[in-house]
């Protein structure tokens, strides 16, 4: 893959960055009275939530929209649009664009589209390029399809598919469980739960297309055997990656060099307690919005652990780990101003409370009963 350089959205996101990592307050200055998060379900409901985030209330708006199995949501709040991942047993999924209204919460469908492969289950929302990319589990692809004006999903501009296996009864072949675009634009993670791999493609956001790895040199970062990669994140500075392993529950902190597309070990954690006997099962990682924290589900022991990030060397140190607010948590999602977590468990979405200082959360005691929630995403 070519050298390229960081483009100004990277040196942007770093702006925010700092400037949300001083509002340590609560509520925060900024606080929205009537912030939107949607979430996906194993029932086929797709639900609407209010969350008061000055007060720390949260309120269902019930369900805005009913599907086939709503793997996954993600918002371009430029163009109040909803994109889902309509994940259809046995076929392709489909990708699902609603208009959102802002003030009820409720959702008009646009338009669907396919989505190019069986089990679609993540999306990653490119908004300079006006891409989706899409992670499709049972077929081991990821699929890019580019974006109108009216926020309707074209047809498939490129599938990049897997190879691989691993040694668990669920990695018999390649499973596409994630994707990441870095923050340069130019590259996509794909974390493979089957190949135990996380794949590296170009990314060209002027054809809205992927391009595969390099047979004879693969860019592929090869994780120990029965880890099944879940999901990767990128720091705000493009120079570390964090991947949670599903099936070992570890967190792999990463260096990432742009220029050559190579990620590289820094560090291995386990994620589950040392005493823990059970089955160890990770189910979602994300970082807050200054960067500073790293957190994860654990649905193995129904926990959410907290991590300190040091932004110099990249190396995670704990720092807590809490109830999820439920049982066998599937999701969760952090609200833009950094302040709360909404966590998906198997029959409630809980609403933690997060101090942006020291990364340490708390119960609010709020939460909403929902049916087999999966996934939750909040519009900016």
């Amino acid at each position: 893959m070519a050298p390229i350089s960081l483009p100004r959205r990277c040196a942007a996101g770093v702006a925010v960055a700092l400037s949300l990592a001083g509002c340590a307050s609560v509520p925060p200055p900024d606080c929205a009275p009537a912030r939107l998060a949607y979430v996906g379900t194993d029932s086929g409901q797709l639900q609407a939530l209010r969350l008061d985030a000055c007060n720390g209330r949260l309120t269902s708006l019930g369900t805005v929209a009913q599907l086939i199995k709503p793997r996954w949501s993600v918002a371009d709040p430029v163009h109040g649009v909803l994109y889902v991942a309509d994940d259809i047993a046995g076929h392709d999924g489909r990708i699902v664009a609603f208009a959102i209204d802002r003030d009820t919460g409720a959702l008009a469908k646009i338009g669907d589209a396919d989505a190019g492969g069986i089990g679609t289950t993540h999306l990653w929302l490119d908004a300079p390029s006006s891409t989706l990319i899409a992670a499709n589990f049972f077929s081991g692809s990821a699929t890019t399809m580019p974006l109108a004006a009216d926020g309707s999903v074209g047809g498939v501009a490129s599938t990049v598919t897997e190879t691989g296996s691993g040694p668990t009864r669920r990695q018999t072949k390649a499973h596409a469980h994630g994707v990441a675009l870095d923050p340069t634009g130019h590259h996509a993670l794909v974390t493979d739960l089957g190949a135990d791999r996380v794949f590296v493609y170009g990314f060209d956001g002027g054809t809205h297309a992927l391009r595969p790895d390099d047979a004879a040199q693969s860019h592929a970062y090869t994780v120990a055997p029965g880890s099944g990669p879940h999901h990767a994140v990128f720091s705000p500075d493009g120079r570390f990656a964090y991947v949670l392993d599903e099936l070992s529950a570890d967190v792999q902190a990463l260096r990432w060099d742009a220029r050559e597309a190579r990620l590289s070990t820094l560090q291995s954690l386990a994620v589950s307690s040392a005493d823990f006997k059970g089955a160890k099962s990770g189910a979602e990682i994300a970082l807050s919005p200054d960067g500073r924290f790293v957190y994860v589900a654990d649905r193995g022991e129904n926990t959410v652990v907290a991590y300190r990030r040091d932004a110099a060397t990249g190396e995670l140190v704990w720092l807590q780990r809490i109830a999820s607010g439920g049982d066998m948590p599937w999701g969760f999602a952090i609200d833009p101003s950094g302040h709360w977590m909404l966590v998906a468990n198997s029959a409630r979405v809980s609403l933690l409370r997060i101090d942006p200082a020291t990364g340490t959360i708390s119960d609010s005691g709020e939460a909403v009963d929902s049916a087999v929630p999966l996934s939750v995403s909040f519009l900016p």
